[in-house]
């Protein structure tokens, strides 16, 4: 902002500079004039007063003649090198000063009505990469106080309160990003995201008309389609889930590293009905899978309840996760799918760097950034597709 407004008010002193020199230049010319009119004044009564002293008998005609020559060399002495040059008198001297004076204020306001400080701000805030989500989030909830009509900043507000399990304030987020942007399918599938989890995963007839209104919109809308399978899977519908999971993976790309998660969950719906797995195909498993476990010396020191974050963070790259999965220590061992589609933002993707580190973090408290107990891989290759193993065993001292 310092920087913004010192170029301005360089600006500011260029343009007076423009309408203040001629004045001051005006001026100079002006005492100029005044000097010579003043001399040819003295010149005149000069010639006056000798004229009245030869008619009084005091000078003869030589002594005349001699003091009109000595009164015109010093006329000429005092008025030698000043130019007398023409001002310009049409707009007087004090319209430019008054413009001058008027610049700041008529400028100031003129930005005030057509300018983009806000944008400016903006960009500044974003310009560096968020250390936590904590603080992805507190620039985001400015964002949206500063211009409430971004639909863009509402969306990826209500993606990062998903990422933190936020349901209730992510359904707000979307529902002022529609009000924004329009009922966009992607937004609807979103919006009835939230308010599922918002509702504690309770089926409603809201939720049926938003997602029967997106996939109207877009009938490869993915998350209404994933949302539909995982709502019949808690319901038992089983069957039901199978083919709306179908449908997801049938508009997926091939190299769409999700397609494994929803294989995993046709294959569960499938054996709920008693029915083999389906063949994973390799497009189905990219992705990082890792086998979380807890040390045995551990194993007395949690609860059944007790939260366990898996999360992928670029070892070269910003230090928040750019991938978050959450289980209880009541799930360990595990095995967990992190990948792009687990990004909690979209230009933030495992898929963008080289390498990365696997970290699980036990938190009593539910908070991803800080817990009791811990355990980190060595970097791997962003791509590998081998299985890899994490053991919870050290003390959590640290945030990531």
């Amino acid at each position: 902002m310092i920087e913004f407004w010192l170029c301005a008010g360089l600006l500011l002193l260029t343009a007076l500079a423009f309408l203040l020199i001629p004045v001051l230049r005006a001026r100079k010319v002006q005492a100029e004039e005044d000097r010579t009119a003043l001399n040819v004044t003295l010149y005149q009564e000069r010639l006056l007063d000798l004229q009245g002293q030869h008619d009084a008998g005091a000078l003869n005609a030589e002594q005349l003649a001699n003091g009109r020559d000595e009164a015109a060399r010093e006329l000429l002495a005092d008025t030698e090198g000043a130019q007398v040059r023409p001002i310009q008198r049409t707009l007087g001297s004090k319209i430019p000063l008054i413009a001058a004076l008027l610049m700041p204020l008529l400028g100031f306001g003129l930005y005030q009505h057509w300018g983009a400080i806000d944008d400016v701000e903006r960009a500044r805030t974003f310009a560096d990469q968020p250390k936590t989500i904590e603080e992805m989030t507190a620039r985001l909830e400015a964002a949206v106080k500063n211009d409430p009509t971004s639909a863009e900043s509402w969306y990826f507000l209500g993606r990062t309160y998903m990422a933190q399990e936020r349901a209730g304030d992510a359904s707000v987020a979307f529902e002022r990003a529609i009000g924004v942007a329009g009922r966009e399918p992607e937004l609807l599938g979103q919006w009835a995201q939230a308010l599922y989890f918002a509702g504690s995963k309770q089926w409603t007839p809201q939720l049926q008309a938003l997602t029967d209104e997106a996939l109207k919109g877009d009938p490869a809308e993915v998350t209404s389609l994933g949302l539909l399978g995982i709502a019949a899977y808690e319901a038992g519908q089983f069957q039901q889930a199978i083919g709306h999971w179908q449908q997801l993976v049938a508009v997926l790309p091939v190299e769409d590293p999700s397609r494994q998660a929803i294989q995993g969950g046709i294959d569960r719906a499938r054996e709920q009905l008693g029915e083999p797995a389906a063949d994973v195909t390799p497009a189905a498993s990219q992705g990082l899978t890792v086998r979380v476990a807890l040390a045995a010396e551990l194993q007395a020191k949690v609860q059944p309840s007790d939260a366990v974050f898996i999360f992928a963070r670029a070892v070269s790259g910003p230090p928040m996760p750019l991938a978050v999965k959450r289980l209880t220590v009541a799930d360990l061992p595990a095995e967990v799918s992190l990948s792009d589609s687990d990004a909690m933002m979209p230009q933030l993707k495992i898929s963008g760097f080289e390498q990365v580190q696997l970290v699980a973090r036990i938190s009593r408290s539910g908070n991803a950034t800080a817990g009791e107990w811990i355990g980190s891989s060595q970097p791997v290759a962003s791509k590998t597709t081998e299985l890899q193993q994490l053991l919870i065993d050290s003390a959590d001292g640290k945030t990531p």
